[in-house]
């Protein structure tokens, strides 16, 4: 049994703010952040197969164990287990997006393979379904299910409020040669704070978001202190990129990878020439705005 594939463009993203509030009693942190969607992008395929279950083949990217551990694998399973698998399905990836560098390339993979699975199946898992497989799967999918270009989100992912995008910008990417494992970004966290006082969310005001310049004045991401600490590549990055001006310059996530937003190509395409290869790999990108994003970068 096999058909037409279906195709999926699994953009990266980058946190614009974000703040890592107190461990819960689950042992989870709630967040609240600033998701903006980037032009690049891995590719996913799905086939359908008569072979019961998901089988993945990856080009490109590192090693990333076990198949059965794979978030496109995860989701393309919970698809199946809901429509009580009456087919089986094979995924061929096409990783671009770096792993272990805070652009939620596995995240926006299993919200591809989300999509796609259920097309194949005809689409018979309801939307509100697959939202809450995604909120299973981790905090950054439902964002890229959602499709929103900039959304904000609390709780683990799962509340989230669709914001008008910003205006499309030119931005560079620099990625150390250093990954930085998302439960150790968030032990070193904890221990920075075991002497602070419980963080709570705050009020945001919608109208601080709607301007570059104004993202650019808001508070940073609660990771960037500890990682620094711990992997001075990452530091050395972010120092580097500071020095070439940009409007705002961040670490994504609990990174490793370092972006940065330019005022203009010309201003960006500058930065990139002075930057060469020394802090890692530097990727040009721009931000998703109130156009489809394009056809994804290379790297440099």
């Amino acid at each position: 049994m096999s058909g037409e594939p279906v195709r999926q463009l699994a953009y990266a993203k980058v946190n614009l703010f974000l703040r890592v509030l107190a461990r819960e009693s689950d042992g989870f942190h709630g967040l609240e952040t600033l998701f903006c969607l980037l032009d690049l992008a891995d590719e996913l395929e799905a086939t359908r197969t008569g072979t019961p279950g998901v089988r993945i083949a990856v080009e490109g990217g590192i090693d990333s164990g076990p198949a059965a551990d794979n978030l496109a694998v995860r989701a393309g399973h919970a698809v199946l287990d809901a429509t009580g698998r009456p087919f089986g399905v094979e995924l061929r990836l096409l990783k671009r997006i770096p792993s272990q560098a805070g652009l939620g390339g596995g995240s926006s993979d299993a919200a591809a393979a989300l999509t796609a699975v259920n097309q194949l199946a005809n689409n018979a898992v309801p939307r509100h379904e697959l939202l809450q497989f995604a909120a299973r799967l981790g905090s950054d999918v439902p964002f890229f299910l959602s499709g929103a270009p900039l959304a904000l989100a609390w709780g683990h992912g799962e509340r989230l409020l669709r914001l008008p995008p910003l205006p499309a910008a030119p931005g560079l990417l620099v990625t150390p040669p250093a990954p930085v494992p998302t439960a150790e970004a968030y032990r070193w966290l904890d221990q920075a704070r075991q002497e602070q006082a419980r963080r709570g969310a705050v009020a945001l005001d919608l109208d601080a978001l709607r301007t570059w310049g104004d993202i650019g004045r808001m508070a940073g991401n609660d990771f960037e202190s500890p990682v620094f600490t711990h992997v001075p590549a990452v530091r050395s990055a972010f120092e580097a990129l500071v020095l070439t001006r940009p409007l705002l310059c961040r670490m994504s996530g609990s990174g490793s990878t370092i972006f940065a937003i330019y005022r203009s190509v010309r201003d960006r395409d500058d930065a990139r020439m002075m930057l060469g290869g020394r802090h890692g790999e530097v990727r040009a990108v721009t931000t998703a705005g109130g156009a489809p994003v394009r056809s994804p970068q290379p790297a440099l």
